[in-house]
């Protein structure tokens, strides 16, 4: 099975981009000061094939002996030190917004189109379209897989917001969206830097026709990327998503780890773009907010309206888009 094959540039944190088609990638990059703010978005090379395994190995507790190497632990160091300055700066912020984020119907509507039918960067002939509306059509089971390193307490804890968090997936999109320990379709991986070989194994059998370059993204990622997400559909479907994976990384610490839980696992239900324009929400590029917000649920309640169909073009949903705004912000029709 391969996954959606819409070309898209991979942005660089360092203010240059990169115009070459890479694979669906959703990847968060770590907001600082001087270098560029959130996540984009890639796709799929076309002919790519995806295959998922018929069933998953349990999760490898880390031993209690397990020191980090100098490579991990500095890493946790800089990812702890960048955490404090986008505190300290006012963003990542969990109120989820208030009276200086106000927002109506049209607003919503327009960011809707803008983040589910539109790339962040153009693809080939600068074209940012999608091409349509893409989403799950069946279950999203979602399992967490954890690399060697990361200890049983942290194992829990990040299983315990990953079920919580697909629970409100669930509630708000009324998708069936469930917290698995085996046979998933969408997995999430945790992993340090010292658990390059268990990620390169877990996403070859994920995705055992993923290029060398593509994984290696997974196994060995900038430390700018902190976490991203590749989810989509067979040939036949490419909108209708069948298959995801993402991976965060082990060392964040736990508001940036739960917000990439949050942001990941939301964009790879179908929103494929981030836009300044929307406020408050984690579909931004400016950190500004460490998790899903009320206006984002009502992003994805639209997204998953039984009204709207995969595949489905910009124009044709917009009129539809409009009405399911109204409804969900309980303004007349």
């Amino acid at each position: 099975m391969a996954l959606a094959t819409t070309p898209a540039p991979l942005s660089l944190c360092n203010g240059e981009r990169d115009r070459t088609p890479m694979p669906v990638f959703r990847i968060r990059p770590l907001a600082v000061a001087v270098t560029c703010l959130a996540g984009l978005a890639a796709c799929l090379p076309a002919g790519q094939r995806v295959s998922l395994i018929p069933e998953d190995r349990p999760a490898t507790l880390a031993p209690a002996t397990y020191t980090p190497s100098a490579e991990s632990a500095e890493l946790r160091n800089y990812y702890r030190v960048l955490q404090q300055d986008l505190l300290t700066r006012g963003l990542l912020r969990t109120d989820g917004g208030g009276p200086e984020t106000p927002y109506d119907a049209e607003d919503l509507a327009e960011r809707f189109e803008e983040l589910a039918f539109y790339y962040e960067y153009a693809g080939r002939g600068g074209n940012r379209l999608a091409g349509g509306l893409s989403r799950w059509s069946g279950p999203v089971r979602v399992v967490a897989d954890f690399g060697p390193s990361v200890s049983e307490a942290q194992q829990l804890r990040d299983s315990a917001v990953l079920e919580r968090f697909t629970d409100r997936l669930a509630r708000v999109t009324g998708h069936p969206v469930s917290n698995q320990s085996r046979r998933g379709n969408f997995h999430v991986i945790f992993a340090s830097a010292d658990d390059r070989a268990y990620v390169a194994e877990k996403v070859r059998d994920l995705l055992p026709d993923l290029s060398e370059a593509d994984l290696r993204l997974f196994v060995d990622p900038p430390r700018t990327h902190y976490c991203f997400v590749l989810a989509g559909g067979p040939p036949s479907a490419p909108f209708d998503y069948i298959s995801g994976v993402a991976l965060i990384r082990a060392e964040h610490p736990d508001l940036v780890r739960d917000s990439c839980i949050h942001e990941e696992v939301s964009q790879g239900l179908g929103l494929l773009n981030d836009s300044p324009r929307a406020r408050p929400s984690i579909f931004n590029d400016d950190d500004e907010f460490a998790y899903l917000t009320s206006h984002d649920e009502k992003l994805l309640q639209i997204l998953y309206d039984k009204r709207l169909r995969t595949g489905m073009s910009a124009e044709e949903a917009r009129p539809l888009v409009r009405i399911i705004a109204r409804e969900v912000m309980g303004q007349p029709l």
